[in-house]
């Protein structure tokens, strides 16, 4: 059965399409935080490793929503892994040491870059879509993104 809330099915379908992106670059910032939490070592281990454990639940949640909101504009949510692994970016922790400025500036990066992406789609979504309700959703997933990446970057000053 479709959906009928008022977007034609090619612009739901676009839509979909642009969140499955969000999502899978999601999935990999995911990882790459729960990988910071495991292996980060240090005097102030027990800090870090909280540190990155409130960050890896905020993405999870994340996560999720942007999940049920491809399903709300009427397509499936990917989930295997092989889709999750043909992105381009963010890309897979490849450091030999694993101390905990490396892990931020690198979860920095990437946070920033998932910032760049939603901000392009905000009014893509409005205008070009019809769909106000997707592009208010990201904008609240870019602010969730950006509160982070503030964190993030007040360990490093």
């Amino acid at each position: 059965m479709s959906t009928d809330i008022g977007i034609c099915n090619k612009n739901s379908k676009a839509v979909a399409n642009e969140l499955t992106k969000i999502l899978e670059d999601e999935y990999m910032l995911y990882n790459k935080t729960r990988n910071a939490h495991w292996n980060i070592s240090g005097s102030d281990f027990y800090i870090k490793h909280k540190f990155f454990e409130t960050q890896f639940g905020q993405l999870d949640e994340f996560i999720d929503s942007i999940a049920e909101r491809i399903r709300y504009v009427g397509h499936y949510s990917p989930s295997t892994l092989k889709s999750f692994l043909e992105l381009k970016k963010p890309t897979e922790m490849s450091r030999e040491k694993d101390d905990w400025q490396g892990f931020i500036k690198e979860l920095l990066c990437d946070h920033e870059s998932i910032i760049i992406k939603i901000r392009k789609n905000i009014r893509h979504f409005d205008i070009d879509f019809n769909d106000a309700g997707s592009s208010d959703f990201i904008a609240g997933l870019k602010q969730g993104h950006e509160k982070m990446a503030w964190f993030l970057k007040s360990h490093l000053q």
